[in-house]
């Protein structure tokens, strides 16, 4: 398995995103550990870590994120492999 960071770039759509975040959130929680951590960044967008087989197995999952699929809320999407090598978390991974 390998991990990948996943960049989300939000629309200016807050009311949408206020409103699907309750059922996004259920679905991040769904993930089990595939999801390795996520959270919103100060530059209206998120930052998710995966463990995956590949970057098309993260692109598959995130296909079924509510926040994608109400079309109102995600502007961009990027996922980049991603190997980490130093850092005070890097022994958790």
């Amino acid at each position: 398995m390998s991990f990948f960071v996943v960049t989300y770039a939000y629309s200016p759509d807050v009311a949408a995103r206020d409103a699907v975040r309750p059922t996004h959130r259920e679905w991040l929680a769904s993930l089990g550990d595939a999801l390795v951590l996520s959270g919103p960044t100060d530059a209206e967008g998120a930052f998710l870590v995966f463990e995956a087989a590949t970057a098309a197995d993260v692109e598959a999952t995130l296909d079924a994120d509510p926040f994608f699929v109400d079309g109102r809320i995600v502007a961009g999407r990027t996922v980049a492999g991603w190997t980490p090598v130093l850092g005070r978390a890097k022994d958790r991974l």
